[in-house]
């Protein structure tokens, strides 16, 4: 408990905190852009950057936006796609800075995109073989399966610079396309502060959980 509840809460309170802030800039429409749509600021931000071959296209779900490396798409939700406020023009940016990232070779966004593959494989194996290890006192397998673990781990630790410097870049560009005031920007930089929060927050959960099980596998072995 003293290992999982902690990274729980924390993940609880980022979460609660991000949905909020996204839902109060949704009712501030931008002072400097007015009627332009976060579909819009993506696409500004894009050509602000010389990014002429990402699509832009709506997808359901809330705060589902995402930017798809392999085929070049950038997906925003409904509230983002169409939304003509602060949040959308926000978060749609901070995809477009995914995007750029991906066009200027950015190192982090590589080694993020190598490690995917491990941390799938982790998400999927790393609990079924540190339990069989443990339960079969076959430590070499339990460890095993706290390497397999640690995939997981170094993806949300290399994540969480990509996600904030995706978020500079958004603003910064943001900024130069002449789509955001100075209230807006506050506005945009704390919408995307929130958001922010929810990947420290999984990195701080997974880090106690997989000391957990070094000091489970630990414990085994005395």
């Amino acid at each position: 408990m003293l290992y999982m509840v902690p990274g729980l809460l924390l993940s609880l309170l980022a979460s609660w905190y991000v949905k909020s802030t996204f839902r109060r800039y949704s009712q501030v429409p931008l002072q400097a852009g007015r009627g332009v749509t976060g579909a819009q600021a993506a696409a500004a931000v894009l050509a602000q950057a010389g990014v002429r071959d990402v699509r832009i296209e709506p997808i359901g779900g809330a705060l589902s936006d995402h930017y798809d490396p392999a085929h070049k798409v950038l997906r925003l939700s409904p509230d983002v796609y169409a939304g003509r406020s602060v949040s959308a023009a926000g978060v749609a940016a901070h995809e477009a800075g995914h995007a750029i990232q991906h066009a200027e070779g950015y190192g982090l966004m590589r080694v993020r995109q190598a490690l995917v593959l491990p941390a799938r494989i982790g998400s999927q194996l790393s609990y079924i073989v540190i339990i069989a290890g443990l339960a079969l006192h076959m430590l070499g397998l339990a460890w095993f399966g706290v390497f397999l673990f640690a995939g997981i781990f170094l993806f949300e630790l290399v994540t969480l610079p990509v996600e904030l410097d995706a978020s500079a870049r958004a603003r910064q560009r943001l900024t130069a396309a002449g789509l955001v005031s100075r209230a807006d920007d506050e506005g945009v930089k704390r919408v995307l502060g929130a958001a922010a929060l929810t990947y420290v927050a999984a990195l701080v959960a997974t880090a106690l959980q997989m000391l957990y099980f070094v000091t489970r596998v630990r414990e085994a072995d005395r």
